[in-house]
């Protein structure tokens, strides 16, 4: 085999006795996750935000914007229920390109996992201490959600791990919601099969070993758009697409229908600007068809402090390295612009 072993990397355990929560914190996540669960299944009316840079690329900036969205979501607390996106890890078309800080904590220095684990589940503990969220992460890899399963509010699963059969049996045995997204072709029978996966039951091997999941009952959809066979970028966030989405949903018998769309990737063409017109038009659907309004849970937004993208090495403070973001001030207006319009 053409591979080098190069360190066994520490158990979970050994991970989270290094960086512990505590039971306080635990409390704060057990009472958050119940929201969340109460959201996706229509017993909370509030709508679902998860927002934050498209990866988490430094830990000073990252905490920097989530201290300014709880200020925000105190004055939006009755309306919107914020979940902030520290995305750690970043799924590559080619493979090629930063990884996330999974990968490199430092974007500017070589790979280095280990340092590289100790630093995504400093950074989601850090969060929960000082601003009392739990947040996103997209599940990458599923061997490694098991770092961070004490302290993560939701998980997605992106659209090229949607079809493999690992994710969607792990999904299963996740005690928080899991967004699976379509997939880049755009086939919502491919996530449907996915979310009825991950709430069925199953026995997989899992690190290891053979284990059996309960089932996931708040496995839910994600819209992110998707790419013709040109290669081009097409939406699926129009009024037309969440009606034909929500009359196949319907006829799986799923549990919790539920949809949060994604108004960036494929559905903005990667126009980060457009993310305020899309979101407006969401809650516009659904305000004109009660179907709609009460399967669309939520949106997700890719924001962070300062507008578009860099270069790595460039340097700019709260700018995002990998997908254009909105920036904060921009940000800040469309959540209150949100809160106006629910």
């Amino acid at each position: 085999m053409n591979l080098q072993l190069t360190r066994e990397l520490p158990n979970p355990d050994a991970i989270k006795a290094l960086l512990p929560t505590t039971p306080e914190l635990q409390a704060i996540k057990a009472r958050r996750d119940e929201e969340l669960k109460a959201i996706l299944s229509g017993r909370d009316r509030r709508f679902l935000l998860i927002i934050g840079p498209c990866s988490a690329d430094r830990q000073d900036a990252v905490l920097d914007y989530i201290s300014r969205l709880r200020t925000v979501q105190e004055k939006v607390a009755d309306k919107i229920y914020i979940v902030p996106r520290i995305y750690t890890n970043k799924p590559r078309t080619t493979g090629d390109g930063y990884k996330g800080m999974l990968h490199q904590p430092d974007p500017q220095e070589h790979s280095d996992m280990l340092r590289g684990l100790m630093s995504i589940r400093e950074l989601h503990l850090k969060t929960l201490a000082e601003t009392g969220f739990t947040c996103a992460d997209e599940m990458l890899y599923p061997e490694n959600h098991a770092y961070l399963d004490d302290l993560l509010g939701y998980v997605a699963v992106g659209a090229r791990s949607v079809e493999d059969q690992q994710h969607r049996l792990t999904a299963s045995g996740l005690n928080v919601p899991v967004g699976m997204k379509n997939p880049t072709s755009g086939d919502y029978t491919v996530m449907l099969n996915a979310i009825m996966a991950a709430q069925h039951s199953h026995t997989f091997v899992y690190r290891g070993w053979e284990a059996t999941s309960q089932g996931n009952p708040y496995a839910h959809a994600i819209l992110r758009g998707y790419v013709n066979k040109h290669g081009q970028s097409q939406p699926n966030y129009h009024y037309e697409e969440l009606i034909r989405l929500q009359q196949l949903y319907a006829q799986k018998e799923l549990q919790n229908m539920a949809v949060i769309i994604d108004c960036n990737h494929n559905n903005s063409g990667k126009q980060y600007l457009e993310q305020i017109r899309i979101t407006r038009e969401v809650l516009h659907s659904r305000r004109n068809n009660a179907e709609l309004e009460t399967m669309v849970k939520g949106i997700m937004i890719e924001s962070y402090l300062e507008d578009g993208c860099q270069k790595i090495g460039e340097g700019v403070y709260g700018k995002s390295i990998t997908d254009p973001c909105l920036g904060w001030e921009k940000t800040e207006k469309l959540i209150y612009d949100m809160a106006d319009l629910l």
